[in-house]
């Protein structure tokens, strides 16, 4: 089967070659578990139902989660198994089920989720993603997805070019997050401030990048209001699997001072 599940459509035929994403057509998972570190409006008290898929369409120099995106780590699981999954997760208390880095395995989540809520999956469910995503994939989404969680990493094609490779990021994350906008609606939480049904939109501050995060802010305000809610991040790390001779201005977290900047902008 040719893949052109994300904006990269390499065309690859998954079931004998991996994609731009570096996974087969099965899909593969690291972790499955409950997430207590996400926005309070998703973890809560219980925790989110996150299921970390192996491998990643974006491939970020300075990725947060390189061994996962990667696809250095992470078994195969089947379409059965991972319905499994997400009921299991759901025995377990968790606020809703967050698919985490899941583009490259849209029709098997779609599968998965059938066979769950079949079975009894009633939870809201989160696509947790980069916001490098195509507008026909997300269509396929319109029914399954509850509450989108996308990234809005630049604005600046340049830095898109320079940090991941996809200098068309800027505008494929506008059209990607007016679908999932017009999917979702205004935000919905339920009575103990858990969000059922929205968008929060996340931005992680960069060293030297504080310009192009303030444009995102205001963006994302001028376009959308409080149709979204916005996470600004300020936990970037430079990780050993970054190359610091080839991007030294990555090599350091953000200062208190930028993040305290960009806080200050928002409001």
């Amino acid at each position: 089967m040719k893949c052109n599940l994300c904006p990269r459509k390499c065309n690859a035929d998954r079931e004998k070659q991996e994609g731009v994403c570096r996974m087969p057509w099965d899909i593969y998972a690291a972790r499955a578990a409950l997430h207590m570190w996400e926005e309070p409006c998703i973890s809560g008290t219980n925790g989110s139902g996150a299921v970390f898929f192996s491998g990643c369409t974006l491939r970020c120099v300075y990725c947060q989660n390189f061994h996962i995106a990667n696809s250095e780590v992470g078994k195969t699981v089947s379409v059965e198994r991972l319905s499994e999954i997400f009921l299991e997760l759901q025995e377990q208390g968790a606020n809703n089920i967050n698919l985490v880095t899941p583009t490259h395995f849209v029709p098997q989540i779609i599968a998965a989720l059938d066979q769950a809520r079949k079975k009894g999956l009633n939870l809201p469910i989160v696509y947790n993603t980069s916001g490098y995503e195509k507008v026909e994939t997300l269509r396929r989404l319109n029914g399954y997805v509850d509450v989108y969680l996308p990234d809005f990493k630049y604005l600046d094609p340049e830095h898109a070019k320079k940090y991941s490779g996809a200098e068309d990021y800027p505008e494929v994350a506008k059209a990607a997050l007016e679908e999932m906008v017009r999917q979702t609606g205004n935000p919905v939480f339920n009575d103990v401030g858990i969000m059922t049904k929205g968008v929060i939109v996340r931005h992680l501050l960069l060293p030297g990048c504080l310009r192009d995060a303030r444009r995102i802010v205001k963006y994302l305000y001028e376009t959308y209001g409080d149709q979204i809610y916005m996470s600004l991040m300020n936990q970037y790390t430079p990780l050993d699997t970054l190359n610091r001779e080839k991007y030294p201005e990555l090599a350091k977290k953000v200062t208190k001072k930028a993040y305290d900047v960009l806080v200050d902008y928002a409001i």
